[in-house]
């Protein structure tokens, strides 16, 4: 029994370094991808397509994580934690269509001025900070949720969740923002 506990606790470390190791990787590559000099060639104007798919699944992102909220708040675990893995699954889907687009298209920049100018600015630099950090906690909320360790499941979502879900919405609104200045 012993050796089996000890195997758990070097199991559980071992996929806490690899999440530690995701959460500090995958922004630096989003970050590399964005600031380029030069783009990736992909011969095909689809890529421009993937901000409006990027949209849509924000949004439906943001629609699985409140009912995510709505189940769990109706102790129906079963549909919360369905609703958590297709949040996750959208997410996953999501961060390899915007690497993809980053890493091949050029960032279109926001036109708008007066007042609009510092909002954008707020809800974009708001959304790409806690997008950066979000992950790590993300992915440990959905690790304890998976694995049942309710405890500390509950303790890391009280941060992870509201920041999850500012960050599907605002990207949705720093897209409904900036698409009138795409030039494709």
């Amino acid at each position: 029994m012993e050796n089996n506990r000890l195997a758990q606790q070097s199991e559980s470390k071992g996929i806490l370094r690899l999440i530690t190791v995701i959460s500090i990787a995958v922004p630096i590559v989003v970050a590399v991808l964005l600031f380029m000099p030069s783009k990736i060639e992909l011969s095909s104007n689809w890529v421009y397509f993937l901000p409006h798919l990027n949209a849509v699944i924000n949004s439906a992102a943001t629609l699985a994580l409140i009912a995510a909220l709505v189940f769990i708040k109706n102790n129906n675990i079963a549909y919360h934690r369905a609703s958590m893995t297709v949040a996750f699954s959208l997410g996953a889907v999501f961060l390899v269509s915007y690497v993809i687009y980053h890493a091949s298209a050029e960032s279109t920049v926001f036109g708008g001025e007066g007042w609009i100018r510092p909002v954008y600015y707020f809800i974009l630099i708001t959304h790409i900070i806690l997008a950066a950090i979000a992950l790590f906690p993300i992915l440990l909320a959905y690790y304890y949720g998976y694995t049942d360790q309710r405890l500390k499941h509950r303790k890391i979502v009280k941060f992870a969740y509201p920041i999850w879900l500012y960050v599907t919405i605002t990207g949705v609104v720093v897209y409904l923002m900036i698409s009138p200045y795409y030039n494709f």
